[in-house]
């Protein structure tokens, strides 16, 4: 029902923009998160959005990554610059029903398949 797209290899300083597309259902009333996780370390919540339009960004991307939703499109996207090294990891879309939202990964039932994202140095 989440099916995400836009990752690829990209030299550091550059950009990708991720988009989740929904289907099945519309997510309208969710909190739609970005995840990502990089080998051997846990999945960590990067951005999410929430139905009336509160943002959380991780420390880390902020500044330089911006989550956004297009509703009518039933659609999240991330944009992210200037990009690290660091930041090379599967990047999945989640969505969480539940009406908080939240940044553990078990408050959100619903993810994309993840896309995968190599910045090098």
């Amino acid at each position: 029902q989440l099916q995400a797209s836009g990752g690829g290899l990209v030299q550091a300083g550059g950009s990708l923009r991720l988009s989740c597309a929904a289907s099945g259902r519309t997510f309208s009333s969710a909190t739609m998160g970005w995840f990502r996780q990089a080998p051997g370390k846990e999945r960590e919540l990067v951005a999410a959005v929430g139905w009336s339009g509160g943002i959380y960004y991780v420390d880390s991307v902020k500044g330089r990554f911006t989550i956004s939703r297009e509703n009518a499109k039933n659609t999240v996207y991330l944009q992210m610059n200037s990009l690290k090294p660091d930041d090379t990891a599967i990047y999945y879309c989640a969505a969480s029903t539940n009406g908080r939202g939240g940044t553990s990964s078990g408050q959100y039932a619903y993810w994309g398949q993840g896309t995968l994202v190599t910045v090098s140095s």
